[in-house]
C-alpha cells in the first residue's frame, strides 16, 4: 500500500511539473521578447540572439506614437477606484443578504443568480448609449461606473463567507449597544479579512485587463485609453513589426502589479474562496 501510495504521489508530482512547464512557457517567452533586440514580430528561433532594455525606454518615454505610461495611470485610476467602490457594494450587500430577512430576498437573489449566467459585454451597447445620453463617454468616470456599477450582484461567494460567522457575537454586541453600523465595521470586517481580500483582488483584476467594455466606451479617445487598448493598438498590421518587442515588454510591466498584489495577498485569497464557495 506504501508502494503504491508513493507512486500516486510521484505521479502527482511529475502531472504538477509538465503542467507548470505548459503554464510557464507563454510567460517565460514573452519576457524574453520584451528583451529581444531583433525587431519583428516572428523569429525562426526561441532565444533572442540579443538582449536590450531598450524597448522598455522606448515603450516609457518615447510619446510620439503611443503614450504607454498615460495609459497605465489611467488603468491604474480606473483599477484602484473602481475597486474600492466594488468592495464596498459586494461587502455590504452580501451582509445584508446574510443576515436581513425581507420580502424580496429570495427573488432578488435567483435573479442576482440568472443575471450572473450571461456575460456582462451583452449589455455594453445599452451601456454605451445610457452614458452617451447623460454626456460622460469617453471618460474614465464613465469606466469607474461601468466596472463598479452591477458589482453588489456578484454577492454569493461573500455571502457564503458571512454566513460562517456565528450570529450569537452580533446578539451580544447588540446587548451592549452596538448599532448595526458598528457591528458591521469593529465586528464582522475584522473577522472577514480572507472574503475582503478576495473581493479587492477580484474587482482589482477586472478593470485592469478588461478591453471589450474599454474600448467601446472610449472610442478614439486617445488620452484616454487604458493599457488592454493601447497594447491592442501595437498588434494592429501597420505597427505590429516595429512595435511587438514593445509590446512584449508592456506585457510584463502590466503582469508586475496584478502578481504583486497576488503574492501579498495569496494567503487571504484561498481561505476566502474555500470558506465562501462551501457555504455558498
Amino acid at each position: 500500500m506504501r508502494t503504491k501510495a508513493r507512486i500516486k504521489t510521484i505521479l502527482s508530482h511529475i502531472c504538477l511539473v509538465l503542467l507548470s512547464v505548459v503554464w510557464l512557457f507563454p510567460i517565460f517567452w514573452v519576457v524574453l521578447a520584451s528583451f529581444r533586440k531583433e525587431r519583428g514580430s516572428y523569429t525562426s528561433y526561441f532565444f533572442p540572439k540579443a538582449y536590450t532594455v531598450e524597448n522598455y525606454r522606448r515603450l516609457l518615454f518615447e510619446t510620439d506614437q503611443f503614450h504607454f505610461a498615460k495609459w497605465f495611470g489611467n488603468t491604474f485610476t480606473v483599477a484602484v477606484f473602481s475597486c474600492l467602490i466594488s468592495t464596498i457594494f459586494v461587502l455590504s450587500v452580501s451582509f445584508c443578504m446574510s443576515r436581513l430577512r425581507f420580502k424580496m430576498r429570495k427573488p432578488y437573489m435567483n435573479i442576482a443568480m440568472i443575471l450572473g449566467m450571461f456575460p456582462g459585454f451583452m449589455s455594453m451597447i445599452a451601456v454605451y448609449y445610457i452614458l452617451k445620453g447623460i454626456g460622460i463617454t469617453q471618460s474614465l468616470l464613465a469606466l469607474i461606473l461601468v466596472y463598479s456599477g452591477a458589482s453588489g450582484a456578484g454577492f454569493f461567494v461573500a455571502k457564503g463567507f458571512f454566513d460562517t460567522i456565528p450570529k450569537s457575537m452580533e446578539e451580544a454586541a447588540s446587548i451592549e449597544g452596538a448599532t448595526k453600523m458598528q457591528i458591521f465595521t469593529k465586528i464582522i470586517l475584522p473577522l472577514s479579512k480572507p472574503i475582503a481580500v478576495t473581493t479587492i483582488l477580484t474587482s482589482f483584476m477586472g478593470p485592469w485587463v478588461d478591453y471589450i467594455f474599454a474600448s467601446v466606451i472610449m472610442g478614439d479617445n486617445y488620452d484616454k485609453y487604458t493599457v488592454a487598448i493601447g497594447l491592442a493598438k501595437m498588434l494592429e498590421r501597420e505597427f505590429i513589426s516595429e512595435y511587438y518587442t514593445q509590446f512584449a515588454a508592456g506585457c510584463v510591466l502590466v503582469s508586475i502589479p496584478i502578481s504583486i498584489l497576488f503574492m501579498a495577498l495569496q494567503k487571504y485569497y484561498v481561505e476566502g474562496i474555500t470558506s465562501g464557495a462551501s457555504k455558498g
